[in-house]
This record gives structure tokens, sequence and C-alpha cells, in this order.
């Protein structure tokens, strides 16, 4: 029995522990029997709780026996991205000057969901500062892909996609400054959901090194599992007023130009914007492949369907993007020289660079992620979601921080994350899911982006895109 266990979604365990013929601390076991068998192989999981783990298991059991569950969430196992803090735990962020650092305090999100009796096993796996994309570290090491443990599963949130995708736990939090959270998801084949800019609140937090753009979000292997996490993390907090605005965007009815009015929640019939590519950036052909096959089953749901560029001006992320992160680092190696001490010669060099910038740069940047927000507004009045890519690229070696060529063409770091930074830019939600895999097997994702506010519309038309084409089912063969 403990075998198939861990096989179970978290709203299958939630259903089985409603009629009592499932225990918490019966799951608990059988996730600590698959973290052993194959973390080793992937290295995941980096800092465990076993001992806390049971106790809370052995306690969530005894509430559902007495029919007081604590929430939807109570005895459902996750794991914690390790750029996240738990009271009890490091929080180590990847780097050596914080290889014992603790600050007491559960990110805000992070004691929602222990509050609401979910079950942390433990941390997983960041690369340094969380801002490569993929997963490797000084403290640590590399992590690596369920599908294929020679590759990576992305970054910056990879032991949590590897968690998941492995049957070590079937939810995970995680964190997405510049598509963290998506291009993990779609290299390991799970649901991924990048929240609107303060959907889920922020306190207790680790210094930001991407201005606002890091939010907190679910990892999990079905959209209806995403959603279960994702209700308990998110609503505004007063200790995070920009969720005030978020909440209040979630409720509110958007008006479209013909007249007709989208309620978020509605799924049909939606007007997409397939966008396959931006300009002459290299995409992988059995990604595009995937997702255009993905959009044309969207359009069979009975959706609206328009091919086409972006029309948006991105151009000017291209230079800056690398800049917010070296300003980011610059400022955080000021106030924690030890940090900077003990950091990889790579980010030193980043803040070196960042430190060389003027300040009106900063400044200007910010002027263009204003507009790009303004600009965002008004596309959403003419369309509903738009589909691209999640990456352009297939998983690649472990052990490298990006792959140098996609579809023969060289590229640099962000070659294969060209589609995703954007959409924290603008502060919209944006949905991981699944596609057809590739000829070797490997993982493909597509992602939808919506509105402002619109994280349930996003999470409504993923339900019903998997509700047709379910993915669930398939496994790694670790």
């Amino acid at each position: 029995m403990s075998e198939d266990l861990w096989r179970l979604p978290a709203t299958e365990l939630q259903r089985r522990y409603r009629e009592r013929s499932l225990t918490p601390l019966a799951v608990a076991q059988a996730c600590l029997g698959r973290l052993e068998a194959v973390n080793p192989k992937i290295n995941a999981v980096i800092a465990r709780r076993d001992p806390a783990f049971i106790e809370e298991a052995t306690a969530s059991a005894q509430r559902h026996a007495q029919g007081r569950p604590l929430s939807a969430l109570d005895g459902i196992p996750l794991t914690v991205k390790d750029s996240l803090f738990t009271a009890d735990q490091p929080t180590t962020w990847g780097t050596p000057g914080l290889r014992d650092d603790r600050c007491g305090h559960d990110e805000l999100a992070v004691g929602r969901a222990r509050a609401a009796g979910a079950l942390i096993i433990g941390k997983t796996n960041v690369p340094e500062f969380a801002l490569e994309g993929y997963t490797a570290n000084p403290l640590f090491g590399v992590t690596r892909n369920p599908w294929d443990p020679a590759l990576t599963p992305g970054g910056s949130s990879g032991g949590a996609v590897a968690a998941v995708a492995s049957g070590i736990a079937p939810l995970a939090i995680g964190q997405d400054g510049g598509g963290s959270i998506r291009r993990p998801a779609a290299h390991t084949g799970l649901v991924g959901l990048k929240p609107s800019l303060s959907a889920v609140p922020r306190e207790h937090v680790l210094p930001s090194l991407l201005l606002d753009f890091e939010v907190i979000g679910p990892l999990a292997r079905t959209v209806a599992d995403a959603r279960l996490l994702f209700d308990v993390m998110r609503g505004p907090s007063s200790v995070d007023r920009s969720s005030m605005a978020a909440a209040y965007a979630n409720a509110s009815i958007v008006a479209r130009e013909d007249g007709s009015r989208v309620k978020p929640g509605m799924t049909t019939p939606l007007r997409i914007l397939y966008v396959e590519r931006f300009g002459t950036a290299p995409l992988d052909p059995q990604v595009a492949h995937s997702v255009g096959q993905a959009v044309q089953q969207l359009a069979a749901l009975g959706h609206h369907v328009d091919s086409g560029a972006l029309p948006l001006n991105l151009d000017f992320y291209g230079e800056a993007w690398p800049q917010i992160g070296q300003i980011g680092l610059a400022h955080l190696f000021q106030r924690h020289p030890q940090w900077a001490a003990q950091a990889s010669q790579k980010y030193r060099d980043m803040a070196e660079q960042g430190r060389g910038l003027p300040a009106a740069r900063l400044w200007q940047i910010m002027e263009h992620v204003r507009q790009l927000r303004r600009d965002t507004t008004a596309l959403f009045e003419k369309i509903d979601v738009i589909v691209m890519p999640s990456v352009a690229a297939l998983p690649w070696a472990a052990e490298a921080a990006y792959p140098t060529h996609i579809d023969g063409h060289e590229v640099g770091p962000r070659g294969h994350a060209v589609y995703t930074g954007w959409v924290n830019a603008a502060g919209l939600p944006g949905l991981a899911l699944p596609c057809a895999p590739s000829r070797e097997g490997l993982p493909i994702g597509m992602q939808l982006i919506g509105a402002y506010g619109a994280d349930d519309q996003l999470l409504d038309l993923g339900a019903a895109y998997e509700a047709a084409h379910p993915w669930a089912g398939r496994w790694p063969t670790l």
C-alpha cells in the first residue's frame, strides 16, 4: 500500500482523509520512504525535519479522526524552497554566508500553510541567491531532473519541482522572480502558478534582488492541487498593503470593448492570443510543435484563438534584465558584506557591475516597468489570455548554467528564458501547464498569462484543459 501513497495527488489525499480510509501519518511515512529512495539520485531536498514531520502528521491524523481538520490542506505533505524563511530550519539561499542562518520566522505564506495543517517535509535546493535557470550551489551541489538525472530540472525552483515530479511530496512552495516556477515546471511535467503581484502577501523575507518581481506560488502535479495550496497562501494582509490591490483586482469584473463582461473564473469563450516566439529568438522545434498542438486543443474547447506577435515592446529588457540583478546584488552586499565575502566569485563580479551603474539607470528601469504595467492593462482589454512556451529549450546538462545553443543557434544566459521575465515585470499571473512530451520523453510546458488579478480564470482554463488532456498519470522511471 505504501508503495502507491506517494503517487496520490493532494486532492485525493484530502478525500481519503475525509472518508477515513487513509491517515496523514501513513502518507507521511510513505513520503519519507520515497525521499530515502530517490533523493540521493536527484538531490532535491537539502534539509529534513523527520521527527517534527512525523509528530505533526500524528497530530493531523488525530484531528481527522475527530472530524476537526484545520483546512483542506491539513495532513498534506509539501516542501519549501530554500529561499523562503522557515522558523525551525536554516534558510541558506544556497550561499555559504547563510549556511546556519535562522531568522526564527516563517515567510507569511509558509506560516499560512503550516497553520492550515500542511506537513513540511523539508527545504528544497536552489542556485546561489536563486538567480539562475538551473540549480546548483557551493553548499549542496547539483539538483537533477527526475526524468533524466543527467539533465537539469531548471531553476531557481529546481529542488521544488524535482521533489514533486519524483513523488517526494505532492506539493511545493516555490518562488518566481523571472520564471523560476514556470520554467522548472515545464522541465519536469508539472503545474506551476506564478500569481499576480502581491496575490500572496510577503512578510519575513530575504532581501529582494529583482525589485518587486519575486512572488510566491504553488507547484503540483495537477491544477486542482495547485489551487488547493494557492487558496491557503493567498489573500490580503495588512503587513503587505499591495496585497489589498491584488485582492480587489481578483474580485473585479473586467469590461470588454464590445460591452460584454468577463468575471475571473469564466472559461468560455475566451479570447486567446497565441505567441509562438519572440522575434528571431531561437525556439526548440519540439517545444514549438508541442505548444502549438496544445493551443489547438484549447481552441477545441471552444475558445477563440488568434496567432501573432506579442503587441508589446520588450526590447528594453534584453539589456536591463541582467542589470536589475546586478544592482540588487550590489545593494545586498553593501548591507551584508559578510555574505559577499563568502559568495561565489560570479556573484561578486555581478555586484561589482551593479555598483558601476548610475542611480539614474535604476530609475529608468522602474519607469519602464510602470509603463509595461500600463501597456498590459490596455492589452487585456482586448484579449483574455496569452499563451506561449514556458521555456525555449528542452532540459540541458545538469551542471550547466544554461544551454549554449537552441535549434542550432548560439544563445546567451537568457536565451532559454525569454518568455517569462516580462510577466514578472508586468506583475501578471502565469500558469505553467504540461504539453505533449518530446520524442525523448522529456517534459515540455506552455504558460497561460492573464490580466492582473485573473489568477482564478487561468486556473479554471487550466483545469478544463487538463480534464480534456490529463497528464498526472505520467511518471519518471527513477
